[in-house]
Order: structure tokens, then sequence, then C-alpha cells
């Protein structure tokens, strides 16, 4: 985590001090500042004098300290996804309403990548497309792994803290593959693999496209193919790893999720990494790295409006992502990737992951943001947190 001032004085926190001294030392090379270092993020939050926090941390660090920065009078810049759980958004979205802080998600296709993502948008709303009736997100498959030995804690890392509301366990690595840095990627108990790593960006851009990211907008019904489902830890009945000491997030698998007016969405583990866009008049296939299709060789003598790309940049000058957040913060814009849309968003993959734990279909309610007929499905929708990181509201 980071924080500042808008002038030079700058505090840094991280429960790793290797992360935290490298940390510092590009700030000092960058800046000649000399940062002020802390563990503890509690001194950032109580600190009168700082203005902006920015949350650079694993998923389930992101919601307790962004609810707690707002509350405290603290715009917030935070990395995807979002939340950890649906439950943590609904949660975030109160604060930030009761607030009025200004929260920018690091979503940052919706800025940069060359405004691919964007322009790719402005077709759909130039009615390029026709009706979207489908869009298929390819987010690519997760890391599987053997049994991880579980080792002392390194000196640098206070491991109780980096777990934060989550159970404790022992601290695992061997070579690359650990249940700490990076690779919590992998284990739902700090994150929700490829479905939010992925599909934090790219499920956000599908029902920005749809216009399905609004309140009491989202999916209504949600099928895991379950052929396609490798869970590599295994799960139980109840959604639950089989086995502790490995990866345990789904590494392979397909969702369908159901929307209104018959659009479809869905997510898969294969195939191309991006977005194919599909209406009744054509379609269309956006990547970081690619926007191709037939709409798009028609822009060559049938060019989009001049302000195409401003109005879908909600009706302002597409900028960079953090200057897009700055320029909120000073009263000039308007964040591009507010917390409520990229709820609704991240509340898809979180739902999608469910189903594939649960093997099951789920139904949703958007409006009332609860599943329906399925109690364990709900119950899954939160966690408990560890006694002592509870969030203070």
């Amino acid at each position: 985590m980071q924080a500042s001032k808008y002038g030079t004085n700058k505090i840094l926190c991280d429960v790793d001090r290797g992360h935290l001294e490298a940390a510092a030392k590009k700030i000092k090379d960058a800046t000649g500042d000399e940062p002020e270092l802390t563990d503890d993020y509690r001194k950032v939050i109580d600190d009168p004098e700082i203005n902006v926090v920015v949350i650079v941390t694993p998923d389930h660090w992101h919601a307790k300290p962004l609810i707690e920065a707002v509350l405290a009078g603290k715009d917030v810049y935070c990395e995807k996804p979002l939340t950890l759980t649906i439950q943590e958004g609904i949660d975030i979205c109160e604060a930030v309403k009761k607030t009025g802080r200004t929260v920018q998600v690091g979503t940052q296709q919706r800025s940069e990548m060359g405004q691919k993502f964007l322009k790719a948008l402005a077709i759909v709303r130039d009615n390029r497309l026709g009706k979207i009736t489908k869009v298929t997100c390819g987010i690519n498959g997760a890391p599987t792994s053997d049994s991880i030995p579980a080792v002392d804690v390194p000196s640098e890392l206070n491991w109780e803290k980096w777990l934060g509301q989550t159970p404790e366990v022992p601290f695992r690595k061997e070579g690359r593959k650990t249940n700490c840095h990076y690779e919590f990627r992998w284990w739902y108990e700090y994150s929700g693999g490829k479905m939010t790593d992925w599909g934090a960006h790219h499920v956000d851009i599908a029902q920005w496209i749809i216009d399905q990211n609004g309140e009491g907008q989202g999916p209504t019904k949600i099928v895991p193919v379950m052929e396609k489902v490798v869970h590599p830890a295994g799960m139980t009945e109840d959604g639950m790893p089989v086995e502790d000491d490995k990866y345990n997030c789904a590494s392979k698998f397909q969702v369908k999720c159901d929307f209104a007016d018959g659009v479809e969405v869905v997510i898969d583990s294969e195939g191309r990494n991006g977005l194919l866009i599909e209406g009744t008049e054509g379609r269309i296939f956006v990547s970081r790295g690619d926007l191709t299709g037939s709409p798009v060789e028609a822009l060559k003598d049938d060019p989009l409006p001049e302000d195409a790309l401003k109005k879908a940049y909600k009706d302002q000058e597409p900028t960079g992502h953090m200057e897009n957040f700055f320029r909120a913060v000073r009263g000039e814009a308007e964040v591009i990737s507010d917390v409520f849309s990229h709820h609704r968003a991240i509340t898809t993959c979180h739902l999608a992951n469910i189903a594939i734990r649960l093997g099951r279909e789920l139904n949703w309610d958007p409006k009332a943001q609860k599943i329906v007929g399925d109690e364990r499905a709900q119950e899954m929708t939160a966690r408990t947190p560890r006694d002592g990181y509870e969030t203070i509201m």
C-alpha cells in the first residue's frame, strides 16, 4: 500500500520488509524523497495529512483498507479485482456512497492498451454490430501444482499480517510455487484464479459493452459447463478444496452467463485471450494487441464520429488510467472505472467461481444481489474474517 499527500510526503506500507525497502528505493530514485516506512496500514489511515491511498495488495487485502480509507476521508486507487467476495463489493459500494470519496479501480483496459477496448465500445455504441447477442471472454487457464511443502516463514515477511482476515495456515514454498507472493492468485483463500485475475479485466469490458454494469443489473443465470472444469485440488460437495497443500482454483473452465434481452456472456479458459463480440450485423475481436473484424475494416471508408471515443469515455477526453484518477480527485473528471460498475462485473466472476466450485447452475437476482434457491451458494457470497481483522466501519 502507498499513500501520499498531494506534495512530496509519502508513506509506504508493506508486511514484507524486502518489498518495502525495494519500493522505498524506487521512490527515492524517482523523486529524491525518503518515504516513511511501516508494516501497519492503520498508520496511513489515521494520518490526517494523507489525502490519497493506493492499494496494491493481494486480493484478500483490498476491501478492509479501502473501506477504512474512504471512511477516514481519503480518495483511493485500488488494484483489480476490487473484492474477494460479493459481500465485500456491497460493503464497498455502501461506504463510497456514504462518503462520496473518489475511488478508481485499476481496470486500465478502459483507458489504455492503445484504447483498443474503448474503440470497440465506441463501435458498438455507434451500432456497427447491430444488437449484441453474445460476448465470449477468453481469459486463459490457471497453473496447477503438486503438493507444496510447508517451510519456515522468511525473516522479512510478517506472515500473520499477510494472511489478514483469512485462516491461519502454514507458509508454503517450493521453487516459485507458494501460497504467498504472486502465486496467491491460484488459491481460493486469497483470490479467485484466472476468473478474477483476467476476468476482472475482460468481464468488466463485456458488461460495459452490453450496458450491464449499473445498479440492479447483472446476470440472471450462471451455468458451468462441468466437463470443462478442472480443480487441481478437488472440491467437496460444499465447494471446499479437498487438499490444502496445492493450488485449488479451477485451472480450466467454461461458464455461460445469461443477461437481459437474451444476451449471453461466456467466460472460457480456452481460445484467444480477448473478447469476441457478436451482434446481429457483425462481430469484432478485441484484445490488448488486436482489434479486428469486418466492422473495424469498414472504418477506413466510414470512420466513427470524431467525438465517439470521448462519448464512450463518460463524455470526457480519454487519458491514462492513473491520470484520470488524479483528475477526478481534483474535481476535473469522473473516474472511468468506478466501484459501482466494477462491483457488478466482478460479481459475475465471483458467481462463476461459486458455480464451478459447487458444480451446478445458479440463479441470481441482480436487484436484490442474492442467489435464489441455493442456501449454500448464497453462504459463499461472503466470508467471516479472522478475529482481529474485521473491517472498522
